[in-house]
């Protein structure tokens, strides 16, 4: 082993130093760090409403059940689930009484995708009740209106 020298002992003492400094320095940093944060976002204000269109099928008469066909336009930039309520009936003759007739709809959700233009939701009927014993000769060239909602 070589002596050593005046001048390789002080650099050996500033190495040394040196060598603490830095060490103790990243040792101050991780005892002494904190933290902290936040992050927001902007909720949307909402979506446009869905539009549901109703599709029944032409002759409609007493005891003939005729098929309605549901879709849906969705002009939102997200999908939407779509719950068909019960549909209501109403028709453009006085004596023509919407209590006669029956309408369905499907049951259950359907996913409308974003931007979708007619998203099938499943179908239903349009029932004119078949009367024995009533006159139903006002409904003759009636328009019949089923309008549905979402749940």
């Amino acid at each position: 082993m070589r002596p050593m020298t005046k001048k390789n002992k002080i650099a050996a003492a500033a190495a040394s130093i040196a060598l603490v400094a830095v060490g103790g320095g990243a040792a101050y940093a991780y005892w002494s760090t904190t933290g902290g944060g936040n992050g927001s976002a902007v909720a949307s204000s909402g979506t446009s409403p869905v539009t549901i269109n109703v599709t029944v099928a032409p002759g409609v008469a007493p005891g003939t059940p005729k098929n309605i066909t549901y879709t849906a336009a969705n002009p939102n930039a997200s999908n939407t689930q779509v719950t068909l309520a019960t549909p209501v009936v109403t028709t453009d003759v006085e004596g023509c009484l919407p209590a006669w007739f029956t309408a369905t709809a499907p049951t259950g959700a359907t996913n409308v995708p974003a931007g979708a233009t007619a998203t099938a939701l499943g179908t239903g009927t349009l029932t004119l009740t078949d009367s024995a014993t009533v006159n139903q000769d006002a409904c003759k060239g009636a328009t019949i209106t089923v309008t549905v909602g979402s749940n």
